[in-house]
């Protein structure tokens, strides 16, 4: 994980200060025997009860047409969790003073963007993720866009 500041001073952002802001952040290994664990600990302590895997990739169809769904700020009703079993993606997402913290996330790494919480996501350049969705409830997960 790499994080920054996109606006004010900027600078780096640590663990902590992503905690400070509602953000959850973990570092797990990609191993199925080895992430089972904690990803079925998540679910047991934060109430989520569906998950799937999610795929983006420079073959998926219409892929630019997907991208162009998440590029807009936009918040969701429940919690967004992803856990990037391969490849990498870029969350920009708002702090609590509403500045935008980037977070790069890659293969292990564990991102819960809060509930109700502006953000926006992008692939990199490599234009590929793969990754384990978790939800309460999918229909809590329709993007609300912010005006």
């Amino acid at each position: 994980m790499k994080a920054h500041w996109l606006e004010g001073e900027g600078g780096a952002i640590d663990p902590q200060t992503l905690i400070d802001n509602d953000v959850l952040y973990q570092q797990i290994d990609t191993h199925p025997a080895r992430y089972r664990t904690p990803v079925d600990e998540l679910k047991t302590t934060r109430g989520y009860v569906q998950e799937d895997i999610v795929e983006l990739n420079p073959q998926t169809p219409d892929l630019d047409a997907i991208c162009a769904k998440f590029i807009g700020e936009h918040f969701h009703d429940d919690d967004e969790v992803r856990f990037v079993l391969e490849g990498e993606g870029i969350f920009d997402i708002r702090s609590r003073d509403d500045r935008y913290m980037r977070v790069q996330v890659k293969k292990g790494d564990l991102i819960v963007v809060p509930a109700k919480r502006h953000h926006r996501f992008m692939l990199t350049e490599t234009k590929s993720i793969r990754c384990v969705r978790l939800f309460k409830d999918q229909s809590g997960w329709v993007p609300h866009y912010r005006g």
